[in-house]
């Protein structure tokens, strides 16, 4: 079992505001129902997630201008122990909407501010400075302007001296450059994969294969292939196995993919073995699709969840 905190990053977070409308129709004005408001950002998530589970994480993050101040306070809200970096610009906020007629999603993300290189640096000095030394560090999320692309692989270079375990959930060449400098776990979907091996397109029987070039290549130790309502391929050096996913009606997909990292990281972090571990990422992806906006996950749908998995995996096995 791990024995130093989980510690979170997220440098590009937004306050999420959310609301529902009957539709949308061009050019007329639209009645919302009231919105809600929730701390947004890969690594928040991910940091609220793991507190749900039962978790104590601590999650780093850039505030900045009043809508920084009210993202602070909700993650506070939550119980989540936080260490905060104050920038000059404000912080972005993102609007969700459904369109309760047709059950569709509409989800407008906004970009991030720029940030100032002694910014950068003071996220840099948090980490270097983390005591007690952390036993996982997740950075979740994209990249604002400003901040320079191997930043993750800076990070990761942190995390090895630390001893942590490194996890990005993210894409694009941030992604690539974190990678080389070697990571736990990698968490892509197909799309992400395939550009991490440089090919334009992975059918399912290469995915297994695709990931295990990446752990190979020594970027990675583990990588977990997220396939939305297929579930999740687990692939290590020598492992390959399909988690499926519950059948869930899916109400939204916002924070899915966090839950499922943070189901993974909090199981491992107390000692369970990777199978299981897994197993509760697609059990968390799966309960958080059925809740509207960014409300994450409710732990009884985690454990009806759960459930459902492991008769799977015996009946499953029985086959075999």
């Amino acid at each position: 079992m791990a024995t130093g905190p989980i510690v979170t990053l997220t440098i590009n977070p937004a306050l999420d505001k959310s609301s529902n409308v009957d539709r949308i129709v061009p050019e007329n004005k639209l009645r919302c129902d009231k919105p809600t408001f929730e701390a947004g950002g890969g690594g928040i998530n991910v940091a609220k997630a793991i507190h749900r589970l039962g978790g104590n994480p601590i999650a780093i993050f850039t505030i900045g201008g009043p809508t920084g101040q009210r993202l602070h306070k909700l993650v506070k809200n939550e119980g989540v122990e936080t260490m905060v970096i104050e920038t000059k610009q404000w912080t972005r906020e993102n609007f969700h909407i459904l369109e309760t007629s047709t059950g569709f999603q509409y989800r407008f993300g906004m970009p991030g501010t720029e940030m100032m290189p002694t910014e950068v640096r003071a996220i840099i000095e948090t980490l270097e400075e983390l005591d007690p030394k952390p036993s996982y560090i997740i950075a979740s999320g994209s990249l604002p302007p400003g901040v320079p692309i191997d930043f993750y692989s800076k990070v990761a270079q942190i995390a090895h001296k630390q001893g942590a375990r490194f996890i990005v959930d993210g894409s694009g060449e941030s992604l690539r450059s974190a990678s080389e400098s070697g990571l736990f776990l990698l968490k892509p979907n197909i799309t992400e994969l395939s550009q991490l091996v440089g090919v334009d397109k992975l059918e399912m029987d290469e995915v297994d294969d695709a990931a295990r070039a990446l752990i190979i290549r020594g970027q990675c130790e583990i990588v977990v292939v997220s396939m939305g309502a297929m579930g999740a391929i687990l692939v290590t050096e020598d492992q390959v196995e399909h988690i499926p996913a519950p059948p869930v009606q899916p109400v939204s997909t916002v924070g899915a993919g966090d839950s499922m990292v943070a189901g993974i990281i909090w199981t491992l972090s107390q000692g369970k073995s990777l199978r299981e571990a897994v197993r509760m990422g697609v059990a968390c992806g799966s309960a958080a699709t059925m809740n509207a906006g960014s409300e994450l996950f409710k732990m009884q749908d985690v454990s009806k969840l759960m459930d459902w998995l492991n008769r799977y995996s015996k009946r499953y096995s029985a086959t075999m």
